[in-house]
């Protein structure tokens, strides 16, 4: 039976990376982008298409997700683009006023608190039309104001109304090198972490800063567009379900795959990798020719370097795995598997924590059919590290920044939530420094009398380190 996944795509970067990720589904399971299944395409295939489609009275397959935005431009784009006829019109929510959230996580959230009932009522008609919903996945930004208030408003609603199923997200980072139009960049960020914390149960993390480095050094693209950007996160999102919709003997559903990469509920944020990359604008479509030779070993080694990750952390200078999986597509044996995974250890190229057993685990996942791929293997890293506290170090820093300036609160001082005070502030910012304490103590070989209560590690006044 399958165990379904609802998505839900909120915001301008949600919707974008949304649309990605079903021209990705779309063309590895032999779908048109009307939905109709392609005359090349078999039912009896092997694949689990009801993972993320249903079939409607037509037998056209429709995606089990959700469009959410308070501004128009981009979901109008979708449903004026070939896609059109993909979704269920009646899973599409733009705000009446069509004016967006301004950048301000708060009017994004109370946005949702005022639409409250129409967006449940969306949610709850998905869910109800599931035979055996696992959970949710949420595609979001955490720095403007509807995918990061809004995406938190929802977090916290279907937590209340879920607390059974799996809810994981995509979280797409700002790039913190960079000035950024949206000055209240820190505020939303620290807000939307609080209820990443707090009600996700798994968060897959990449940031901009490293999508535009892989970009340009991994796929020579000096300028990338968002398209092209967007993309590489859904190639990410594709593998991490490959092997829901192509079962294996082991992580075939989204329960075993994220049982085996969180230890510890606290520390359930995730960072990606992919190798060898390669950007098509067509899924379908023949790739340039920039072919090398792929084995295994090359694949596992590649997905350990730094240059290769969607997120800017430190993995080879600090820190320590908590959980590392590789999922490995293609023409792979367990022996090639095997010996590989020897040589890695024998290197030493991963350093795992100290109190627990940690390992590489490795997932082969069956590829489509449908796809060409021009190489041979191809991987995809899933990993629980502790360098990614660095990330939520360098937000905060930024955010206390602006914060002991009193900088730009009037807009959110205007929102109900922060009518009588700021405190909602200072709360987020202390589930943020416990996060940080979190991650930094499951490096230690005490951890385990840490969370007991019984030392103390990890001090709070080092949270941006």
């Amino acid at each position: 039976m399958p165990r379904e996944i609802i998505t839900l795509q909120v915001g301008q970067c949600g919707n974008q990376v949304g649309t990605e990720f079903w021209k990705q589904l779309c063309a590895e399971h032999g779908i048109r982008p009307d939905g109709i299944l392609e005359d090349y395409a078999s039912e009896a295939a092997g694949d689990r298409k009801d993972v993320f489609f249903y079939q409607a009275d037509d037998d056209h397959y429709i995606p089990r997700a959700l469009l959410i935005d308070l501004e128009p431009r981009v979901v109008q784009g979708v449903l004026n683009s070939a896609q059109a006829n993909l979704y269920n019109p009646e899973n599409v929510f733009i705000a009446p006023n069509g004016g967006g959230a301004g950048n301000n996580w708060a009017s994004g959230y109370h946005q949702g608190e005022q639409k409250e009932e129409e967006l449940m009522d969306m949610i709850d008609r998905e869910a109800d039309g599931s035979d055996s919903l696992e959970g949710f996945t949420l595609c979001h930004s955490i720095a403007g104001g509807t995918g990061s208030g809004l995406g938190s408003f929802l977090l916290e609603r279907l937590n209340d109304r879920f607390p059974k199923k799996l809810i994981q997200t995509y979280s797409v980072f700002p790039n913190q090198e960079e000035s950024s139009d949206v000055v209240v960049q820190p505020y939303n960020m620290i807000l939307t972490l609080k209820r990443l914390a707090l009600n996700a149960d798994a968060t897959v993390v990449l940031d901009n800063t490293a999508l535009n480095r892989v970009a340009a050094d991994r796929l020579h693209l000096p300028n990338p567009t968002f398209e092209q950007v967007n993309s590489l996160v859904a190639t990410v999102m594709a593998a991490s379900t490959s092997t829901l919709r192509y079962p294996g003997y082991m992580n075939n559903d989204l329960a075993g795959l994220l049982a085996s990469l969180i230890p510890t509920p606290a520390c359930h944020f995730l960072i990606t990798g992919y190798t060898p990359l390669t950007l098509l604008e067509d899924p379908r479509a023949e790739a340039a020719p920039s072919v090398r030779k792929t084995t295994v070993l090359d694949v596992m080694r590649r997905l350990l370097q730094a240059k290769n990750l969607m997120v800017s952390v430190p993995t080879a200078r600090s820190g320590v795995y908590l959980s590392l999986l590789n999922v490995i597509q293609g023409d792979v044996d367990a022996s090639q598997v095997h010996k590989s995974l020897q040589r890695i250890r024998e290197r030493q190229l991963a350093s795992f924590i100290p109190w627990g057993p940690a390992s590489i685990q490795v997932a082969l996942s069956r590829q489509s059919p449908y796809v060409a791929s021009q190489n041979r293997v191809r991987g995809l890293l899933l990993a629980n590290h502790t360098s990614v506290s660095t990330l939520f170090g360098r937000a905060l820093k930024t955010y206390d920044t602006m914060r002991k300036r009193n900088a730009y609160l009037d807009s959110y001082r205007k929102q109900p939530m922060f009518a009588d005070g700021l405190e909602e502030f200072d709360e987020a910012r202390s589930v943020v420094v416990d996060t940080i304490r979190e991650y930094k103590a499951a490096a230690d070989p005490n951890y385990v009398d840490w969370v007991m209560g019984e030392s103390d590690l990890a001090d709070p006044r080092n949270a941006y380190a």
